[in-house]
């Protein structure tokens, strides 16, 4: 399927929910979209995996499908994608994996960061409350840094985009290809790419977000490509190497 063909099935399957959400692929270059949408681009390559799901268990605002989400994803990549399971860290707020705290979910990107290398495939999978903090550096068009919230984060604090550009796209080695599924509020603009393709119907392909400082991303990604498609709401060259679903 091409990557118009998957996000407007993903927007039928959640309007069939009673959600007005729209999907979104965000990128750092512009992609053909309706090409047949590749996730594992060297077959000979490592392919590794990061997946959170939080239920915020015992807390306010409780979910109850983060952790579905995540063995869903977990299936699909061993069994479609044939990633092994000694290169995936899984991390939910069942009692059984390791907890999704601040700390240990930026010790998972640092981990997949440090093991990757050229040729390699990585998948972050991220499902849970993502929110909007007022933004420290002045990077922010609107004002504010998205976030995504980790299981502690009364005490410390969410993760915010900036964190996500310093511990897991900048550093990412050149030539890997990496997809983000970002399930949670604010996904949208979580990563702040370039380029994106709002699967509405009306649009047919990528579009430049005119307000973009590309000097400021070059100089904070060297070396990493992000492609980032982002379900909105609903829960050395920039060639090449990160794809962020």
């Amino acid at each position: 399927m091409s990557w118009v063909e998957v996000l407007r099935a993903m927007r039928e399957n959640l309007a069939a929910k009673g959600y007005s959400q729209v999907p979104q692929l965000s990128s750092s270059r512009i992609i053909d979209v309706n090409e047949k949408m590749d996730i594992v681009k060297d077959p000979e390559g490592t392919k590794r995996a990061v997946l959170i799901g939080i239920n915020y268990v015992g807390q306010q605002g409780e979910l109850s499908g983060c952790h579905n989400d995540v063995k869903n994803i977990n299936s699909y990549l061993q069994e479609v994608l044939g990633f092994e399971r000694e290169n995936m860290k899984v991390l939910m707020d069942d009692g059984m994996h390791e907890e999704p705290t601040f700390e240990n979910i930026v010790r998972a990107f640092k981990w997949v960061v440090k093991e990757s290398a050229p040729g390699d495939t990585v998948w972050i999978h991220y499902s849970g409350h993502g929110g909007r903090l007022e933004d420290q550096d002045g990077d922010e068009d609107d004002g504010y840094d998205e976030t995504l919230i980790p299981i502690d984060f009364q005490s410390e604090g969410q993760i915010r985009d900036d964190d996500l550009l310093k511990y897991l796209v900048q550093p990412m080695c050149e030539g890997v290809t990496m997809t983000c599924l970002m399930d949670c509020c604010h996904s949208g603009t979580v990563l702040d790419l370039p380029y994106r393709f709002i699967a509405d119907g009306d649009h047919v392909e990528m579009e430049r977000n005119e307000n973009f400082e590309f000097k400021d991303f070059l100089t904070a990604a060297v070396g990493v490509a992000a492609v980032a498609a982002d379900i909105a709401g609903a829960a050395g060259a920039l060639d090449e190497c990160c794809t962020i679903l």
